[in-house]
Formats: C-alpha cells, sequence, structure tokens
C-alpha cells in the first residue's frame, strides 16, 4: 500500500522533533503535527524559560556578594515585566530555530491537532486524514491536578506561572520534585516569600539523603518556609489574597498565587490511541518496548508520554534512536541506566548513579566518601551556605556507583562525572586524576579517607 508520507510525527517537542529530522534525513517523508507551539514543554514551558528565570533570581545574592570583593552596589530593583518579555524574546527565537531545522530537513509541519484514527491513519482538526507507514507519539506530559481539591481553579500550574502579569509577593508551592524545588528557589531570589508545601516528610524523593537533607537546611537558611507531612484541603479567595487550608493541622497561609507542582501525567487524553489498540498504562502512559515500539506494530513512542525518564535529554535520544534504527539503517536503542541529572535549585543539585540508601540495599560492601565545605567565593562574602559533594563506593570493587553534589555548578560537574561512572571508573581513576585547583571540583578526586563504611550484608 502506498501512504502519504513514511512517518507522521504528532507532538513537536524534544523527542518529536529529533525523531523527525533524523528521519528525513534518512530520506524518509516526514510530516509532523503540534497543536500548540513548536519546541514543546521544554522549550516553550519548561526547563529553557525555567533556567532563565534561574539566572534572573541569582542576581541579588551576587549584588550582595559583591561587597565582600569591594564592590559598592547602589539600590537594585527587580523589574518583573521587563523580564518575562525578555525572556519571551528568548524563546521566539528558540522556536523559530526549531522550525527552522524541521524545514532544512525536509519535514513539514502542520500547526493543528492531530488525533489517531487507525494504525496508519491521524486526522488532522482541519478534517483531513493523512496515512502514514509508521506513527510517532511524542505528545509530551502536562501538569497533574488534584481534581477534587476546593478552589483548585484558583491554583496555577507550571504552564501559567511563565506569563503572570506581575511577581507575586507571597506564592505557596505544592509539590516536592524538580518543579515544585526549583520554583521555590526562583521566587525566593527574586524575594516572594515562599511557602513550600509537600506531603512527605522531606523533598526530592528518591534523591540521595545527604542531597535532601542539605538542601532542605539551604532553603530554611534563604527564609523559605517548608511545610512537610502536610496536604492542601482548600484554596479560598478573599480581600486579601488567596488563603490555602491544610489537612494535618498546619495554620492556614495567605498567598497572591497557589502553584500546583504535583506531577505530571502523560499526554493521551483523546488521542484516539485506542482506535489503534494501542496499550496505555495505569496513569495513562503509551507502553513500550526497548526499541520504542508499542503493541501496534505501526505504533511507536518516544518521551515522557511513556513515563519511562521524563527528562528532554532522554526524550532526544529515544526520538534519535528511533529514526537511526528504523529509516537509518543503523539499530540502537537508548540507554536509561546511569543517567547524569541537575535540579536547578539554589543551590544547585547535581546527581548520578545510585544514593547511599539504594547501594547499600543491594548488599554488598559500600563506602561512603562525603565533604562539605563553603564554597570558596563565600570566604569573603561571608554568606552562610554550605557545599555538598559525595562519593558512593563499591567496597569490594572500588567501582564508584554514585556522585551526589548540591553547590554552585553542581549541573555542570556532574555531566562530566557522568562520563566516568557511565565508564565504570573506580576510585582509584578519580584519586589518580590531577586535581584543578582552586575549584570546587577538584574534591571529586582528592577524598583520600572514606566517611563511613557499609559493610556487606
Amino acid at each position: 500500500m502506498r501512504y502519504d508520507v513514511d512517518l507522521f510525527v504528532i507532538g513537536g517537542g524534544s523527542g518529536g522533533v529529533r525523531a523527525a529530522r533524523i528521519a528525513a534525513t534518512h530520506g524518509a517523508k516526514v510530516m509532523l503535527a503540534e497543536e500548540y507551539r513548536m519546541g514543546g514543554t521544554c522549550v516553550i514551558r519548561g526547563c529553557v524559560p525555567k533556567k532563565l528565570m534561574v539566572y534572573a533570581s541569582q542576581y541579588h545574592e551576587h549584588f550582595e556578594d559583591a561587597a565582600g570583593f569591594g564592590w559598592t552596589v547602589g539600590p537594585v530593583r527587580f523589574d518583573w515585566p521587563a523580564f518575562i518579555a525578555a525572556k519571551d524574546r528568548e524563546i521566539a527565537r528558540l522556536e523559530a530555530a526549531y522550525a527552522g531545522n524541521l524545514d532544512r530537513a525536509g519535514v513539514e509541519t502542520v500547526a493543528q491537532r492531530a488525533v489517531v484514527t487507525g494504525p496508519n491513519s491521524v486526522q488532522l482538526a482541519d478534517g483531513r486524514t493523512v496515512t502514514a507507514g509508521r506513527i510517532l507519539i511524542a505528545t509530551g506530559a502536562r501538569p497533574s491536578t488534584d481534581e477534587t481539591l476546593p478552589g483548585r481553579d484558583l491554583a496555577i500550574s507550571s504552564n501559567e506561572v511563565f506569563h503572570l502579569a506581575e511577581q507575586p509577593k507571597r506564592i505557596v508551592i505544592a509539590g516536592g520534585g524538580y518543579i515544585a524545588v526549583e520554583f521555590a528557589g526562583v521566587f525566593a531570589g527574586l524575594g516572594s516569600e515562599v511557602t513550600l508545601v509537600y506531603r512527605g516528610p522531606k523533598i526530592l524523593r528518591g534523591f540521595d539523603e545527604d542531597v535532601r537533607d542539605h538542601l532542605m537546611a539551604e532553603y530554611a537558611k534563604k527564609g523559605i518556609r517548608l511545610v512537610m507531612n502536610e496536604t492542601f484541603t482548600g484554596i479560598e479567595q478573599g480581600a486579601g489574597g488567596l488563603t490555602v487550608r491544610f489537612r494535618n493541622g498546619h495554620a492556614p497561609v495567605e498567598a497572591d498565587q497557589v502553584l500546583m507542582a504535583i506531577g505530571r501525567r502523560p499526554n493521551t487524553a483523546g488521542l484516539g490511541l485506542e482506535t489503534a489498540g494501542v496499550a496505555l498504562g495505569v496513569n495513562g502512559e503509551v507502553i513500550v518496548d526497548a526499541a520504542s515500539g508499542t503493541n501496534a506494530p505501526t505504533i511507536f513512542a518516544v518521551g515522557d508520554v511513556t513515563d519511562r525518564v521524563s527528562l528532554t535529554p532522554v526524550a532526544i535520544r529515544e526520538g534519535h534512536a528511533f529514526a537511526d534504527t528504523v529509516y537509518g539503517g543503523k539499530a540502537w536503542q537508548a540507554d536509561h541506566g546511569l543517567i547524569p541529572t541537575a535540579v536547578f535549585s539554589e543551590p544547585e543539585i547535581g546527581t548520578v548513579g545510585l544514593s547511599e540508601q539504594e547501594a547499600v540495599a543491594a548488599g554488598g560492601a559500600v563506602d561512603i566518601y562525603r565533604a562539605v565545605f563553603r564554597p570558596m567565593k563565600h570566604t569573603l562574602s561571608g554568606r552562610d551556605t554550605r557545599m555538598l559533594m559525595k562519593l558512593v563506593v563499591d567496597g569490594t570493587t572500588d567501582r564508584v556507583l554514585g556522585v551526589h553534589l548540591c553547590g554552585p555548578d553542581a549541573g555542570e560537574m556532574i555531566q562530566l562525572a557522568g562520563i566516568a561512572v557511565k565508564m565504570k571508573a573506580t576510585k582509584a581513576d578519580f584519586d589518580a586524576t590531577m586535581a584543578v585547583h582552586p575549584t570546587a571540583a577538584e574534591e571529586l578526586v582528592t577524598m583520600r579517607t572514606p566517611s563511613l563504611r557499609h559493610p556487606a550484608a
């Protein structure tokens, strides 16, 4: 049978764009549909604008710290509308770059919604039906909402937070993952009064316990109010703003904005996947194999919609692997093991590999190397902050199982440390590497004595 296109991609985010572009360079005829803006969550309302907000939020401490280095800085003021306008210009530039890359690769793009109508067909919002040899689902994820929460419509999500008309003087943030933690640091840095509410005892579930404790202590120093083991019972609008009430006895908190950052759900609702018999998981995720194939032989999925590892670089790698395998004659699969990741909190976190708790649970002997110190910059600035650096090492083989950092430039450092961990470097390999002095990163190759030894179980 002859199809209109070889590949139809639904979703113009990081994974879909990479898959479409690479497939087209391999000679496939490709069409891509995106109903919102090209670039997806990461570029439009995720990683990129968030990181720009992180940068903006850091300047108030830079101005304060300058005095310790002999600088006299006059009165400073943050202009929220000016920043938002600058951010929007950069996002528009990136969106155009994404569209341009697709165009140069020969991908036909349509700016409208597409739904699956069969194993080899999709229907566009304008009513047109397009047939395709294969269909790739790359629709990402959307913010989760608590549909049962009274007053939930008064709250915003991570979609709306980038487009607020004015900076909230008081903000309550619900959640304990990447998004909640990062925006708590952002708004505190910009001068807002921040309350971070999480249902568990500590933020960042799944991270190394030392990292979780360290960041919570640093956030407390910054004046961020941490309310743990608590959930909302309702949000009310009053004359003075919003009032948030809690389930477990915490006093109500007043705010100008309430940000719900309680997770994300795969974006599969209304896509018509059931028409083609595509199997979905309990959270609506598309169930795929290691090659991103679904149970329907002609339909594939990559990125957050599969709910495997919801990180932009992972979606890009999955999309590239799919295109190379199916259209390029080079079969390979994205490796989801030992993925370095960063949380752009303040201070930021970088981590790769096993936490201390995971390594100990595996049953073998484990050596922990841990250092906490004041970053060199703050010996003159006088700021009360500490950096954490930690290595988790197999006590039998000497292999470095995990690296966990919390402090300035942790995200930059963990990218390179991730290479060493991926290559199965040992602690002896770290020790044999010459230190770069004076840097914080040199601590990774100068920690000689274990802080703690866990015997084999």
